[in-house]
């Protein structure tokens, strides 16, 4: 009854047709990049929008 599991795990492990570490750590490097870009535009868009508004404010305007 174990023998077959083994079996099963042996032949999957041996495997080279999957993604291999190398290819998960390109994918996850591109993943940071984008998601780090994203929030430095987002957070400066943000920044400015902010100033404007105080800036209006403190000039006396609506």
């Amino acid at each position: 009854m174990l023998r077959p599991t083994v079996a099963q795990i042996v032949r999957f492990l041996k495997k080279e047709d999957g993604p291999t570490a190398v290819e998960y750590a390109v994918m996850l490097a591109l993943i940071i990049v984008v998601c780090a870009s994203a929030v430095s535009t987002v957070g400066t868009r943000t920044s400015s929008s902010f100033s404007n508004s105080a800036l209006s404010t403190a000039l006396g305007g609506s």
